[in-house]
C-alpha cells in the first residue's frame, strides 16, 4: 500500500483546516470510532469550493454513506439540492437527523436503494459524485453520462486506491478503478485530472 500524501504535509493541511462545525466534527468522530470510510475534511473542503464555483441546481451522489460528503455539498449549495443514495436504511436515517439539526434538511433528497438504478431517475445533473463499490465506477458513469447537464462535473473518490493502481493485476476493485481512470481520461466528452489528495480525487469537466 502506497501513502498518497506525505504524512507531514497531510498534518499541515489538517492543521490549517481547523473546523468549528459541530456536525462535521461529530461525523468525523463517529467515522473514526467505527472505522467507517469518509472522504475526510480536506476533500470535504474541496467539494465545498467546487460546489460554490459550479453553483449547481442538482448534485447526485452515488454512495453517500451516512452523509459526510453530502453535508459539505449542502453547506455550499445555493438554491440547488443534493440527492443522497445508500442501500443502508440506517445510514440514511442518521443523515436525516444530522441535516435536520443543521438546518439543511430542505437541501437534500434521501434515497435508499441501488445507486445504479436510482441515477436513471434524474436528468440535468450538474455535479455527479461517485463513491460506491469501486468495480461499479465505470458502469455508474456510463449510466450517468446521458443525464449530465452541459459543463457538468464528475467527481470520484479513491481513484488512486491506496496506490494499488500501480499493480500490474489487482483484485476486482483495483481493476475497476484502473478501468474507470482510463475510461475518463480517454473519453472525448471530458477533460479529466486526478488530484493526489488523500486517496486520489478524480475531477472531470464535461466539455459540452
Amino acid at each position: 500500500m502506497v501513502k498518497i500524501t506525505d504524512q507531514g504535509i497531510e498534518k499541515y493541511l489538517m492543521d490549517l483546516s481547523f473546523e468549528y462545525d459541530p456536525h462535521i466534527l461529530e461525523m468525523e468522530r463517529i467515522a473514526k470510532e467505527k472505522n467507517f470510510p469518509i472522504v475526510d475534511r480536506l476533500v470535504g473542503r474541496l467539494l465545498f469550493v467546487l460546489t460554490r464555483i459550479r453553483n449547481p441546481r442538482l448534485i447526485v451522489e452515488l454512495g453517500s454513506g451516512f452523509g459526510y460528503s453530502a453535508y459539505w455539498f449542502a453547506l455550499a449549495l445555493g438554491d440547488g439540492k443534493v440527492v443522497m443514495t445508500d442501500y443502508e436504511e440506517g445510514h440514511i436515517g442518521y443523515a436525516k437527523a444530522v441535516f435536520e439539526k443543521a438546518g439543511l434538511r430542505g437541501k437534500v433528497e434521501f434515497r435508499v436503494g441501488e445507486a445504479l438504478e436510482i441515477i436513471e431517475e434524474y436528468e440535468g445533473i450538474d455535479i455527479l459524485f461517485i463513491d460506491l463499490d469501486k468495480w461499479q465506477y465505470v458502469e455508474a458513469v456510463r449510466r450517468a453520462i446521458p443525464r449530465l447537464s452541459s459543463n457538468a462535473l464528475v467527481i470520484a473518490d479513491n481513484t488512486l486506491w491506496y496506490g494499488k493502481v500501480l499493480e500490474e493485476r489487482g483484485d476486482r476493485d483495483t481493476e475497476g478503478i484502473k478501468e474507470f481512470n482510463h475510461y475518463m481520461y480517454r473519453h472525448g466528452d471530458f477533460f479529466t485530472t486526478i488530484i493526489p489528495l488523500r486517496d486520489g480525487i478524480l475531477l472531470a469537466y464535461k466539455m459540452s
